[in-house]
């Protein structure tokens, strides 16, 4: 689904339940490669940081929080070609940016590896600037990584994912250096948590995150 019909959909169906959304365009005061998630939020120096896209990241946030081991995930905007862009200057997808999830986790709760295995199975990455009805090279599937370490492996794991028979088609997924990381408005963040009613929440997301849960309890933190 492209963005405007996308919008239009979920306008009118705002309207029909009566649940608006302020879709200001507020931008970031986060300069590209200054961005440090861990120093910013007074973090253990020993966590580590991920980045990935894989669609909307409504959904992938949603379930990366989830996850024991992650301590923060915030939604935003990656290795596009302009800075500060908004949600609607991605979506018009002249901006090259990917909606994309940056991860805090605990590496000695959880592993990069484990993040990877769980990437490749909570979306399809065998469909280029796309997933489902949602198009555009902002939907595109990618990993992001922030060290050569993390390049090897998730070179590694993705040869070794295709090789599995997981998905019946060659994954597309770009591997490629962080090179820019814009969070998203205030609103995106926890958007599922914070609107579980939404049309597209209810109809796309939940679905989503429910299969994930199922396929995936042994990673659920303790409280889910």
């Amino acid at each position: 689904m492209n963005y405007l019909n996308k919008l239009f959909l979920c306008s009118v169906l705002f309207l029909m339940t009566g649940f608006l959304i302020s879709c200001h365009s507020q931008k970031s005061d986060f300069v590209t490669n200054n961005f440090n998630l861990i120093e910013m939020e007074g973090m253990n120096e020993n966590f580590e940081e991920a980045t990935f896209g894989a669609g909307c990241f409504w959904c992938v946030e949603a379930i990366f929080n989830d996850l024991k081991g992650v301590k923060k995930v915030m939604s935003g905007y990656s290795n596009g070609k302009t800075d500060n862009p908004t949600y609607e200057e991605v979506c018009s997808g002249v901006t090259g940016h990917a909606e994309v999830v940056r991860i805090v986790f605990d590496p000695q709760q959880i592993d990069f590896e484990t993040l990877l295995k769980v990437f490749w199975h909570v979306h399809d990455p065998t469909t280029l600037n796309r997933q489902g009805n949602d198009i555009g090279t902002q939907y595109r599937s990618g990993v992001y990584y922030h060290s050569e370490k993390q390049k090897e492996i998730a070179q590694k794991s993705k040869d070794e994912t295709n090789a599995s028979g997981l998905w019946p088609k060659p994954i597309v997924t770009e591997i490629t250096e962080i090179k820019s990381f814009f969070p998203a408005e205030d609103y995106h963040q926890n958007f599922f948590a914070n609107n579980p009613g939404q049309p597209y929440c209810a109809a796309v997301v939940a679905p989503k995150v429910n299969k994930f849960r199922q396929n995936f309890k042994h990673l659920l933190k303790s409280e889910m």
